[in-house]
């Protein structure tokens, strides 16, 4: 399957592991790291994903969609004397940077990667949100508050891929579900509290049935307005999912010969997690409609006969780019739009036949492209992404730090950039005030980084509504717990908990949940 790809996309097969392939990608996005900076263009203040010590210019979002500045004005001609990537950082330090990216937004400043989204604060990743805040890839939701993976859902509170749900609290893959708490693998259910498993229950507690009065009285006396009442709640939650839940070893619903995890309505999808509708792929993460796509994350809108791509939306027929939009033909490019055939491109919008920003004609474009190609066989970099060395970002500001954590010293080592915390920022990292209309800080994150941390009007309107304690963790750190909770990226070979029956499946070995294979589950929860 592998060397069929490789050949239909015309690319060299890959000398880095997959493991190692999307660290490096990872390593080029920062989704949580804000700063408070001044736009290069106009001066205007700014929260940008860049900070003001950052070698090239950064645009806040208006001045960067205009028309009146020029991407081929820093065009450079190739120098086939030295390596390409060298070539190629030199325009990344000169090409203007989209400073913070947000299409359609309204009263969301401080939102990154989201489309559409209504007054919401640290949104990231989300898509039509209304009211939303502290959330990674929820979409077409509204009064959210630090969730993951939440779609069609509202008034939902630290929830973990769930879809179409209403005032849920602190659940994990929950389905057309309303009041529900401390919650694993529900579907049509409500009313429910500490229940696994269950589909169609109303007014359950560890999945006895009980009367509406009893439900009612045992909800009331859990104080969950208390931070102690609900930490001592949460531990009963996580032991629950650990001793009494059925795992399944892979989820996910509609999919055919697929490995991986929170698979959706695909076919011959091989280690991937957290993808949709996608046929005949490899190695993706955090992607939508795929087709014969190797090696992508955060692709979205039918990305085709692609590899090695990192926030990118309807790429085809692509390699190795970053940030890359409604392109075809295109390889080592940054933040494009609306552009093909291009090759070391920075910024471009609606333009052909140009290599590191400078336009050629087609006959001009085609042959420079194949000797560049050879000049990078000689220097060993056809076929790699952008090494993470030069990338614009320390690593631990980038979500590589968030799923391959390491230590400084590790990243020292490796030559990868690291930036030590500083006590306040947008979302507890990074530098710079977030917000103007900060009503108090914490006094310190109780998470273990110690950092103090923004609290805004809204976000206490949204505790005071559900009877929520204000949280004593940073965002930061809410996530990083959130992502402990969901298993890693990884698939072990593990015997089912009931038949025996080796599958994959990303609980390891060591874990103590009951994990069984699709066949026992859906015998046992059907």
């Amino acid at each position: 399957m592998d060397k069929k790809f490789y050949v239909k996309a015309h690319i060299p097969e890959p000398t880095f592991c997959p493991v190692c392939r999307v660290q490096r990608r990872m390593a080029w996005r920062n989704d949580r790291s804000f700063y408070s900076r001044k736009c290069d263009k106009s001066g205007k203040e700014f929260v940008a994903i860049y900070p003001s010590d950052t070698p090239f210019p950064v645009y806040d979002p208006d001045e960067w969609w205009k028309d009146d500045w020029d991407p081929l004005s820093y065009g450079q001609e190739i120098d086939f004397e030295r390596p390409f990537f060298e070539q190629w950082e030199e325009l990344m330090n000169k090409v203007p940077r989209l400073g913070i990216d947000i299409v359609h937004c309204e009263n969301s400043n401080y939102c990154n990667y989201c489309g559409d989204d209504k007054s919401c604060y640290l949104d990231i990743a989300g898509e039509a949100n209304e009211d939303c805040y502290f959330n990674l890839f929820t979409k077409y939701s509204k009064n959210c508050a630090d969730c993951t993976f939440a779609y069609h859902s509202e008034l939902c509170y630290e929830v973990i891929s769930c879809h179409k749900s209403w005032n849920c609290r602190w659940s994990m893959y929950l389905e057309g579900c309303n009041d529900c708490a401390f919650c694993f693998d529900l579907k049509g259910c409500s009313d429910c509290v500490f229940c696994w498993n269950l589909r169609h229950k109303k007014h359950h507690i560890f999945n006895k049935k009980v009367s509406e009065e009893e439900y009612e009285k045992f909800v009331e006396e859990l104080k969950l307005g208390d931070y102690e009442a609900m930490q001592e709640a949460q531990a009963k939650w996580k032991k629950m999912m650990e001793e009494d839940a059925i795992h399944k070893s892979t989820w996910g619903a509609g999919s055919e010969d697929c490995t991986g995890n929170n698979i959706k309505n695909s076919k011959n999808c091989k280690v991937c997690f957290n993808i949709v509708n996608s046929w005949d792929c490899k190695y993706l993460f955090d992607v939508l409609d795929a087709r014969d796509c190797y090696d992508l994350s955060y692709s979205l809108y039918e990305p085709e006969v692609s590899c090695e791509l990192i926030s990118t939306l309807a790429l085809k027929y692509s390699a190795y780019n970053m940030a890359t939009h409604y392109c075809n033909n295109v390889f080592y490019c940054d933040q494009l739009n609306n552009s093909s055939d291009c090759f070391g491109c920075i910024a471009l919008n609606r333009y052909k036949y140009c290599i590191l920003n400078k336009q050629y004609s087609k006959k001009e474009y085609e042959e420079l492209k194949e000797k560049l190609i050879e000049h990078m066989k000689k220097t060993g970099e056809w076929g790699e992404f952008f090494p993470a060395q030069i990338a614009p970002w320390a690593y631990n500001e980038t979500v590589a730090q968030e799923y391959m954590p390491i230590s400084r010293e590790e990243a020292s080592e490796k030559g990868y950039g690291w930036k030590e915390a500083q006590s306040s920022g947008a979302s507890g990292s990074g530098g710079g005030k977030a917000a103007d209309d900060v009503v108090g800080c914490g006094e310190g994150c109780e998470g273990g980084c110690g950092k103090s941390f923004k609290l805004i009007p809204q976000e206490l309107k949204f505790y005071k509504q559900r009877v929520l304690p204000v949280p004593r963790k940073c965002p930061d750190c809410r996530h990083l717990d959130r992502i402990a909770l969901r298993t890693p990226r990884r698939l072990w070979k593990r015997a089912c908990s009931k038949c025996g029956e080796e599958d994959w499946t990303t609980y390891s070995t060591e874990k103590r949940e009951k994990v069984y294979c699709e066949k026992c589950y859906e015998e046992t929860i059907y």
